[in-house]
């Protein structure tokens, strides 16, 4: 127990100053305590508070969810081009770059941005449980939604800036298509000739995975790279690896297998695949 206390010491003593007045990241208990009741919610108190109530309909609060979660992701976009991205950066080895220069602080601030992106997410479970759609709070949504935004803030709190970026910014994009399709299917049947692109919604995020692992994986073909800290590059690669073999075994069980399948047995499954609103997202 001393060890792991001295360990949490330490990785709180590397935190970027230039973020820590920065809500949520003061310290990492109160996002900690935000994402047990996140887990607590979805898991349990959430589904028997609803065992005995009909579903919400929630259209209207989706209808301006999604969209408002549209505008945002491209604002956080356009920040992290204007960051880096499209001034100092490379696009290959970027270190953090820790000074109080403009350009730097603004990566900072856009990091933060990022970061808290992915707790307002959090209200695409409660949706889910509101509307009794139960069946869509699966093992690997839950698990994206509450153990990467947990990784995330360590992440954002020491490095907010550099190499390891690149991923926020292409998660961020992802996230205009992905919650404008959303917006779209909450409008109703007015909106349905422009969802014909939903089957490729699953082949953009695999996309993401594969530029995301590919950029990263320059790291370890570079004869030197000043990047501070290696272990952010590490998980961002696993994470990239990981969450492609997933969307690639989602991608194959809906529009591959499925197509195999019988005619009322692949509407059934498609249906349902449908339905999940392709949450297994990597957000």
């Amino acid at each position: 127990m001393e060890a792991v206390v001295t360990m949490y010491q330490e990785l709180v003593k590397m935190g970027d100053p230039r973020i820590q007045d920065y809500p949520l990241m003061g310290s990492p208990l109160i996002m900690t305590s935000i994402l047990l009741t996140y887990i607590y919610f979805v898991l349990s108190l959430g589904p028997r508070l609803m065992a005995n109530r009909k579903p919400f309909q929630l259209r209207g609060f989706m209808i301006v969810y999604n969209f408002t979660l549209v505008a945002f992701s491209l604002y956080i976009v356009y920040e992290f081009l204007m960051s880096g991205w499209l001034g100092s950066y490379t696009w290959r080895c970027d270190p953090v770059d820790f000074s109080h220069n403009p350009e730097a602080l603004r990566m900072v601030r856009v990091a933060w941005l990022f970061l808290f992106s992915k707790f307002i997410e959090l209200i695409d479970t409660v949706i889910f449980i509101l509307r009794k759609k139960d069946g869509q709070v699966t093992f690997l949504h839950v698990f994206h939604h509450s153990v990467l935004p947990w990784s995330w803030w360590w992440g954002v709190s020491i490095a907010p800036g550099g190499m390891g970026s690149f991923h926020a910014m292409v998660n961020s994009m992802v996230h205009v298509v992905m919650y404008l399709y959303y917006g779209l299917a909450a409008l109703g049947p007015v909106a349905q000739r422009f969802l014909w692109w939903k089957k490729h919604m699953t082949a953009i995020q695999l996309i993401q995975f594969v530029l995301v692992s590919l950029h990263i994986s320059q790291y370890y073909f570079m004869p030197r790279c000043g990047y501070q800290y290696p272990v952010i590059i590490h998980l961002i690669w696993i994470y990239g690896t990981v969450f492609f073999l997933l969307f690639s075994n989602f991608w194959y069980h809906s529009y591959t297998k499925g197509k195999r399948l019988p005619r009322t047995a692949a509407a059934t499954h498609n249906g349902a695949a449908c339905g999940a609103k392709v949450k297994v997202k990597a957000n």
